[in-house]
This record gives C-alpha cells, sequence and structure tokens, in this order.
C-alpha cells in the first residue's frame, strides 16, 4: 500500500484528501505545517508528498528546498489557490513532480497521485539496477599497484584524452574502461563496446561505421555502427591489436577528422566520440612485424594505463575472495560461505594465469561444491592446472 503525505495547513483541505485517497487504497500522513511536514518526510519513508505552497512557518518552496538540501526522493505534489504559471513553473524547476492548483479536481488529483507513484518505483528500481550492476563492475583492491590504476583513472577520466589500456587477459581491462567512462564529462552518454577480435575482419568495417543497404549481399538495410552508437560518449575498442590493418586506415582516419563513412555509402558522418582502447598485445612488437599501424598507435596511446595481472596484486586477494564469495552466495540464493587463512593463503599460492576471471571462477566452483567453510585442502582439489 502506497504511503503519502499531506502537507497543508487548511484542517478542512488535509481532511478532504484524506478521505478521498484512503477510499483509493493509499495509507495517509497529516502534517499541519512545513515544519511538522519536513520532520515526517525526513523520519518515515513517503512514496508521494502533497504539499501546500501558502503556509505558516515554512511555506511550501522552502519546504521543497529543504526537502532538496536532505535528498528526499519522494516525488512532491504542490498545491496552491493562488496559483500561477510562473509558481508551477518554479516548483517543478526545483524538483516538484507536479503542480495542482485548487480548488483541486478529483479526476487529475487521482491521475497525478497515481503517475507520481509510478514515476517513484521506476526511479527507485533504476537506483536498484545501477547498483547491482556498479557492483558488478567494481573496481577490488587497495595494493600499491592497484592503487595507482585508480589514481591515474581519477586524473585521465575527466579529459577527453584518448587511452589505451594494455594487460594480460582477464586482468580487468574493460573495468578501467568503464571507470573511465563514468568519471567523464560523457558518462550520461552511452558506453559501446567492440571486441575487435571476435568480428571476422571482412565485417569489422561494418561493424565499426555501419553499412548502407544493398552495400553487399546480407545488407537488407541500412545499419549505424559502433562509431554512431556511440554518439556523445564513449567508444571502448578492445583486443585492437587483432584488428585488420585496413580497418586501422579507417579508424585512423575517423579519429583523425572525426568523421566516418558507411560501408557502401559515400556520405561522410561526423561523430563526437572518445575513443578507449584495450589490447593483450605489445603493440610495439606488432608494429615492428607489420601488423599494428604506428600512426594509429600514436593516435591512441595520448595516455597508456597498464592493468597488473592478479599474480602482481596478490595483496587484493583475500578482499577479492571476500567480494566474489559476497556476490556468487547472493545471486545463488545460499548462505554466505567463509574461507579460512589457510584457504587465502593457498589462494595467494596459486599461479593465476587467467587473472580475475580465472579467480572468480574457481570461488564460483568452490562456493558450489564446498561446505559451510572452505578450507586449503578444498583450494588445493577444485583449483585445476
Amino acid at each position: 500500500m502506497a504511503k503519502i503525505l499531506i502537507v497543508d495547513d487548511e484542517k478542512s483541505i488535509r481532511k478532504s484528501l484524506r478521505e478521498i485517497l484512503e477510499f483509493e487504497k493509499y495509507k495517509i500522513d497529516e502534517a499541519e505545517d512545513g515544519v511538522s511536514g519536513l520532520a515526517a518526510a525526513t523520519s518515515d519513508n513517503y512514496d508521494l508528498i502533497l504539499c501546500d505552497i501558502k503556509m505558516p512557518k515554512l511555506d511550501g518552496m522552502e519546504f521543497l528546498n529543504k526537502l532538496n538540501e536532505q535528498e528526499i526522493d519522494s516525488p512532491i505534489v504542490m498545491m496552491s489557490g493562488h496559483g500561477n504559471i510562473e509558481t508551477a513553473v518554479e516548483a517543478v524547476k526545483k524538483g516538484a513532480y507536479d503542480f495542482l492548483a485548487k480548488p483541486i479536481d478529483l479526476n487529475r488529483l487521482l491521475v497525478t497521485v497515481r503517475n507520481a507513484i509510478e514515476h517513484s518505483g521506476l526511479v527507485t528500481e533504476t537506483k536498484v539496477l545501477k547498483k547491482k550492476v556498479n557492483k558488478n563492475f567494481e573496481m577490488i583492491g587497495e595494493s600499491k599497484p592497484i592503487m595507482l590504476i585508480k589514481e591515474m583513472i581519477d586524473k585521465v577520466a575527466p579529459t577527453e584524452a584518448r587511452v589505451l589500456i594494455t594487460g594480460s587477459n582477464g586482468s580487468g581491462k574493460e573495468l578501467v574502461a568503464r571507470r573511465i567512462h563514468e568519471g567523464s564529462a560523457r558518462a550520461n552518454g552511452a558506453l559501446v563496446e567492440v571486441n575487435c577480435a571476435a568480428i571476422p575482419s571482412e565485417l569489422i568495417e561494418s561493424e565499426l561505421f555501419g553499412h548502407e543497404k544493398g552495400a553487399f549481399t546480407s545488407a537488407v538495410a541500412t545499419r549505424k555502427g559502433k562509431f554512431e552508437l556511440a554518439e556523445g560518449g564513449t567508444l571502448f575498442m578492445d583486443e585492437i591489436g587483432d584488428m585488420s590493418l585496413s580497418a586501422q586506415a579507417k579508424v585512423l582516419r575517423a579519429l583523425q577528422e572525426s568523421k566516418i563513412t558507411r560501408v557502401g555509402g559515400d556520405k561522410e558522418i561526423k561523430v563526437n566520440v572518445r575513443i578507449v582502447a584495450a589490447t593483450n598485445k605489445n603493440l610495439q612488437k606488432e608494429i615492428a612485424e607489420g601488423n599494428f599501424r604506428e600512426d594509429l598507435y600514436h593516435r591512441l596511446s595520448v595516455i597508456v594505463l597498464h592493468v597488473p595481472s592478479l599474480n602482481e596484486r596478490v595483496d587484493d586477494i583475500p578482499m577479492l575472495a571476500e567480494h566474489f564469495l559476497t556476490q556468487i552466495c547472493t545471486d545463488y540464493g545460499m548462505p554466505k560461505k567463509t574461507l579460512t587463512k589457510e584457504a587465502i593463503k593457498a589462494l595467494q599460492g596459486v599461479n593465476w594465469t587467467g587473472n580475475i576471471r580465472e579467480f572468480r571462477n574457481v570461488i564460483e566452483r568452490l562456493v558450489i561444491l564446498c561446505d559451510k567453510t572452505i578450507t586449503d585442502k578444498d583450494v588445493k582439489q577444485y583449483t585445476v592446472k
């Protein structure tokens, strides 16, 4: 049952609103002025607040400002018998969900209340989902190598500089790319990922730049590429060392001119995209062997960030183990399991060639196959080498 707070100095109006809304199965609390309303709003969670503008002690606009200062998330609908367009606009600018003029139309009231509560539910659900996504992409660790990476990210993220992320497979290059995007001015834009190693060389150009209808046999419709989809955001080009030389030439042109041309087309399309690239290869060696363009390398490597392997940051293993234990047990809906000190030491003694990805798989295996307390014997038994 949705809970609504009515803040109004007129008892008759509070009574009328209560009767109407309780009939619609809402739970109602009342406050006779802004001060008591503020106390109620800060001590309880409401799905909606209906607030009069003209009140003693603390008027509606001041009440709204106080709620904003204290980051109260409840949607607020302002009410006034002296309303005009300017007042309504000011209220909405300050964060009110809507404005109702008195005398209040019953149908308008019920529609507004229903929509505001639905909106509140969607906002809450979105926040929960964002927290869940962010939790899955946290950079866990406090060792010196990982702290240096975090410091570099904090310096680089707010800029528009292109970043080349290096490191072995499974070390967390995607996490670094996400953190860079989220710390940038483009955070509200899209983070679009393309794995250059997973796309056949004959299709990579279409994937990146899009294609026009009829450009090739299976091109039955015009399609936007990753550059266009990332407009205003960040394009994360993973495993860029595996890209074909012909595609490299087109990427270089796109970076130089901020323009692309779809496959099969001749129209130039302007793009506003920040490039973050990653590779597990030694690009200097690839350049020497003729597999990677040196001019593209210099375009991409304004900032180079090397992600340490798990073997270089074994001090983070206790924290990583705890993080993955909690995450996996929660996902499986099972009671939290624990690792003994000896089990942690055993994990620290493993040669983690697959880095964080391999480590998480081992923790998941231990969660599934072991008892509530995971021992060093379990680690030795289920760490496959």
